[in-house]
């Protein structure tokens, strides 16, 4: 599989004139290495022709790789290159400076080789990593080609260095791993990196913040109905406030229906079932059970709460606004916000035609943003 330039910086190293100047450099040295201890990690987001992917990069696991992968990215040497081979949902390989040209399809695979020295191999090739290819029989033959699997390999155990991880994206990596390859497995149909940006890895938002802070916020509802703005109760569900952000956060609710009109008691939306598109990787792992934070908020008329089965600790992404006084509600369903604009929206929503319980048009949940 392919190869690089080991980069490294040297210092001269003088004898000390004397011993406080001897005492100096090593203060500097020391300073110098916490700095470079503290540098932001990085990731490389990926445009390619099918989509976008995040990259985590791993300098720790592979200095050299991950500061070539970065020369070559911040110089644009991936634009316009192509993955010229894939297994589907099994691995995606690209990077090959060759394949930025058509008429040397038959070389595809060989091009830019020979450049990084041999480094550390990771010891398990699980579903996301992303490794430098190698020239069979050639450990300092890593370069700009790359590979990541879509899957555990434990046949490509110990054998590999591996520089990142998929951070986001895994489902257009799938998407490429689809495209048709011919009998030596080189790709046919052209899926091309159009850019590769170089960034400090944005904070998770909504982690760190203390309940004050998340107090600022509010969230606006855009459904089809109209938008609809709510005020969080930081006081009496912190932990569910700071999930509920995360998940608006991550485009989780984009996309959702209001699946359950229930005059003069709840709208309910925010059901996974009800979304237009299935969920990314990133937003599968954030949608899971929330312990219950029931607290003596009364559920009136335009109150927000978490919906949730039988169990307490049942709720996922699934809330109720009340179009009324539900006190059977109060002490054992999560209340954490309320309407404090867009009522006329929520009475639209409330007066649809439905069937039973069910709404006969679909009526949108578009987006919920999160605002100051």
């Amino acid at each position: 599989m392919a190869a690089a330039m080991k980069i490294a910086l040297r210092r001269a190293r003088r004898p000390p004139r004397v011993v406080l100047l001897g005492v100096l450099c090593a203060l500097c040295g020391s300073f110098f290495s916490v700095v470079r201890a503290q540098a932001p990690p990085k990731q490389a987001v990926v445009d390619t022709s099918a989509g976008t992917f995040v990259l985590d990069l791993d300098p720790a696991a592979a200095p050299n790789m991950t500061a070539y992968f970065i020369k070559l990215a911040t110089t644009g040497a991936y634009d316009g290159t192509i993955f010229h081979r894939a297994v589907k949902y099994g691995m995606v390989q690209g990077g090959d400076p060759l394949t930025k040209d058509p008429a040397k399809r038959a070389l595809y695979g060989t091009g830019g080789q020979n450049a990084v020295k041999a480094e550390a191999r990771a010891a398990k090739m699980t579903r996301g990593s992303v490794a430098a290819v190698l020239v069979p029989g050639k450990p300092d033959s890593a370069g700009s080609q790359f590979f990541i699997v879509l899957a555990d390999q434990p046949a490509l155990d110990n054998q590999y260095t591996v520089f990142a991880r998929v951070a986001d994206g895994i489902e257009v990596l799938q998407k490429i791993s689809e495209t048709p390859v011919d009998d030596k497995g080189v790709a046919t149909e052209r899926v091309e990196i159009r850019h590769v940006t170089i960034r400090d890895t944005p904070a998770e938002p909504f982690v760190t913040e203390s309940a004050a802070e998340l107090g600022a916020y509010r969230a606006v509802l855009d459904t089809s109905a109209g938008p609809i703005t709510i005020e969080f109760f930081v006081d009496k569900a912190p932990n569910t406030v700071r999930q509920f952000m995360r998940l608006a956060a991550a485009g989780v609710y984009n996309g959702m229906a209001f699946h359950r009109v229930a005059p003069g008691f709840v709208i309910q939306t925010g059901a996974l079932a009800s979304r237009a598109a299935p969920l990314t990787a990133k937003q599968q792992a954030l949608a899971h059970n929330q312990p219950p934070e029931f607290n003596d908020t009364r559920h009136v008329k335009g109150i927000v709460s978490m919906a949730r089965g039988d169990a307490p600790d049942s709720a996922t992404t699934s809330f109720f606004i009340c179009t009324g006084t539900a006190a059977a509600l109060d002490g054992v369903y999560t209340a954490f916000g309320r309407v404090v604009d867009g009522m006329a929206a929520v009475d639209a929503i409330e007066a649809a035609p439905r069937t039973g319980e069910t709404p006969n048009t679909r009526i949108e949940l578009r987006t919920v943003t999160i605002v100051r």
